[in-house]
């Protein structure tokens, strides 16, 4: 399966199917396919499996791509919303990466999709995701989603990095994820950081995004008028809510 990521900040996936080989997608993902490709939508293994599915905020149905043609069939996906796709390559034997939910795009269809629940409780209640991540694992290649700008990083055994939760996209399983209380009752309250940390320890690999969406919303909603305001540019430019 070859691929090819195109754009900067809005990316999409493109994606070249040999004769007979499929893909499974996120419901509402596709942009574009060959007229020799063929889309199939069902749960994906079973009742079971659309609740978990829908328990890791992804849609209760998955979909399928199979090309039937002769040649190479080309499909594509797109992030839904601005940031980066992300390959996470799981050919390597028992390799699997824990993500952050609602994070899937699309991935072979020898790659599983399921999901993990966090150790720790602290992570559970604290974590920003709460205990339920996304789990991927199998032969083949996954693409995930994240908002602004990724950072990989590889842990050394017991390194240790310590994130804002919601920045957090998908860690190898080896990895040890936590939540910690930022110390000082000061930064807890005026740090902007909230009070908790998550706490990533070695080894393995690690994906952080600048922009999680949640914080995006969050900003959007700020500045959005409210029900029975007109915040034209005037109120905008003097920094408050003014209705005229």
């Amino acid at each position: 399966m070859e691929h090819k990521i195109i754009g900067d900040d809005m990316q999409l996936v493109e994606i070249a199917l040999n004769s007979g080989e499929s893909i499974r997608a996120e419901t509402g993902t596709m942009l574009y396919m060959n007229k020799d490709i063929d889309m199939e939508t069902n749960t994906g293994g079973g009742l079971l499996k659309g609740f978990k599915r829908a328990l890791t905020g992804e849609n209760f149905f998955i979909t399928t791509y199979t090309h039937n043609g002769q040649n190479k069939g080309q499909i594509a996906f797109g992030a839904p919303y601005p940031g980066k796709i992300i390959k996470l390559d799981l050919t390597e034997s028992n390799k699997e990466f824990l993500c952050q939910k609602d994070s899937f795009l699309c991935a072979s269809d020898k790659v599983e999709i399921d999901i993990a629940f966090t150790k720790k409780l602290g992570a559970g209640f604290f974590g920003g995701e709460g205990f339920i991540l996304q789990r991927l694992k199998g032969k083949g290649e996954a693409f995930i989603h994240a908002g602004g700008t990724i950072v990989e990083k590889v842990l050394g055994v017991n390194e240790i990095i310590k994130v804002d939760t919601g920045c957090i996209v998908a860690f190898e399983s080896g990895v040890d994820y936590d939540i910690k209380m930022i110390k000082g009752v000061k930064n807890m309250l005026f740090g902007g950081e909230g009070i908790f940390l998550a706490t990533l320890t070695g080894p393995g690999k690690i994906y952080l995004q600048s922009l999680p969406f949640s914080r995006l919303a969050s900003r959007i909603n700020n500045f959005a008028p409210k029900r029975g305001e007109n915040r034209g540019v005037v109120g905008t430019m003097l920094g408050g809510d003014r209705s005229f």
